[in-house]
Parts: structure tokens; C-alpha cells; sequence
């Protein structure tokens, strides 16, 4: 009777360790996964906030404008900037503000 209990108890504690250890492997598994989606994601979000401090200071883009375009580029009240919108074939111009097309 003892040897029975025993063998049931073995083969409980076997059944119980294999469906632990598969469980964690899979919880393992999605952290890694995790943890890497992350990773990219945050080296992405780095690289592009780079990119923004970098590229977008006014002083870097002067420095753009004098180095590349020289005389090229102008000045223009954003009030003088106009929309060209072309519907069925049908072309019309018409004032752009920005403000109101974000609403």
C-alpha cells in the first residue's frame, strides 16, 4: 500500500514539474519576445528624437539653408501659401491654413 501511495505521488510530482516547466518556458518565451520588441523600440524612438533635436533646431537649419541652397530660398508669409486641390478632374485653388485643416 505504501509503495502504491509512493508511486502515485512520484508520478503526481513528474506531471506537476513537466506542466510547470512547460509554462514557464512559454512565459520565458513572450518576456524575450518583449523585452526585444522593446528594445527596437526604443532604439528607433532614440534615433528619431535624434533626428528632431538634430535636424529641426533653428541654427541647424540656417546652417542647411547657407550651406545648400545659398540664395535659393526666400521668405514667404504663410498667408501667401496656397492649396491646389484636384477632384474629378476638376482643379481648384484655394487659401491653405494649417490650423484648420488639423481640426
Amino acid at each position: 500500500m505504501k509503495k502504491i501511495f509512493l508511486f502515485f505521488v512520484v508520478i503526481f510530482l513528474i506531471i506537476t514539474t513537466t506542466l510547470t516547466k512547460n509554462s514557464t518556458k512559454k512565459l520565458e518565451s513572450q518576456i524575450f519576445t518583449t523585452k526585444e520588441n522593446i528594445s527596437i523600440l526604443k532604439d528607433k524612438h532614440e534615433l528619431v528624437l535624434l533626428d528632431h533635436n538634430y535636424l529641426t533646431s533653428p541654427s541647424k537649419l540656417l546652417d542647411y539653408q547657407f550651406q545648400y541652397f545659398e540664395k535659393e530660398l526666400s521668405k514667404t508669409d504663410i498667408n501667401d501659401i496656397k492649396e491646389i486641390i484636384i477632384k474629378n478632374g476638376k482643379i481648384t485653388i484655394q487659401d491653405f491654413n494649417k490650423l484648420n485643416n488639423d481640426k
